[in-house]
């Protein structure tokens, strides 16, 4: 090997280092927006509640209100049937909105329409925390399938198991301090107020926390894919049984 022939190849492993790590971020960044939704995901969780505090600004009407912000979520179900789309992001739309309209409804307080998508919200928070802090990171259960790696990175995989943890703490005080935000001005502000303050505070957390999940997952060693491992021990037993076969038909033959 020359003294020309180093360069090249240290340059050779920076671009395949590179390489693998933008394929890292793009998968990682694929499975994110799989998992979450995407954009659309967003536009469904963010309509039906800014529809409600629209209307109810104009007309201070909750029946009208609450009524379209169902309809418009039973409506996105519908498109994505028709669509033959994932359905899981509008349907827990519709369940958000249908909670938020029967607690509006008992109490005749516009409020309470936003308080189901509140308490969720706090649920979510400390599941995140606490299934960290039992060793099961929640975000990690979310993502393991969509990264076919399931629950490996647990025990063969402590690099990732590591940005599942970080990735859940994020989720977890960022939604917590969402909370900190919403839970007071519940009780403060008037219904207005508070549902364009909701409405503001729907995608931003959202993005900070995704980004930060992206941002740890990227930097994790690469998902242990369990099912490739799993179709490669069936054909390595398929190919045993057949080399079995093989072997006891030419001891017969003989």
């Amino acid at each position: 090997m020359t003294s020309l022939d180093k360069p090249t190849s240290d340059t050779d492993r920076t671009t395949r280092t590179d390489q693998q790590e933008a394929d890292a971020k793009a998968v990682t960044e694929a499975a994110l927006f799989e998992a979450f939704g995407g954009v659309r995901g967003m536009v469904e969780t963010v309509l039906p509640g800014l529809l409600f505090v629209t209307i109810f600004t104009v007309n201070k009407d909750l029946h009208i209100s609450a009524i379209a912000a169902l309809v418009v979520s039973l409506l996105l179900v519908a498109v994505r049937l028709i669509r033959r789309d994932t359905v899981k992001h509008a349907f827990s739309g519709v369940f958000g909105v249908a909670f938020g309209v029967v607690f509006a409804m008992m109490t005749g307080n516009a409020k309470d329409f936003y308080l189901p998508g509140m308490l969720y919200t706090l649920g979510l928070a400390l599941a995140y925390l606490i299934t960290t802090l039992a060793g099961v990171p929640l975000i990690g259960l979310i993502l393991g399938p969509v990264f076919k790696e399931n629950l490996s990175w647990r025990t063969r995989n402590p690099g990732r198991r590591k940005a599942y943890a970080k990735a859940s703490y994020a989720w977890g005080l960022i939604l917590l301090a969402k909370c900190a935000i919403l839970f007071p001005l519940y009780w403060w502000a008037d219904t207005t107020q508070f549902g364009w303050v909701l409405v503001a505070l729907k995608i931003p957390p959202f993005l900070l926390a995704v980004y930060l999940t992206w941002v740890f997952l990227a930097k994790a060693p690469p998902p242990i894919d369990v099912f490739a491992e799993m179709e490669a021990q069936e054909l390595a037993v398929e190919a045993r049984t057949a080399e079995a076969a093989a072997a006891a038909t030419r001891h017969q033959e003989y």
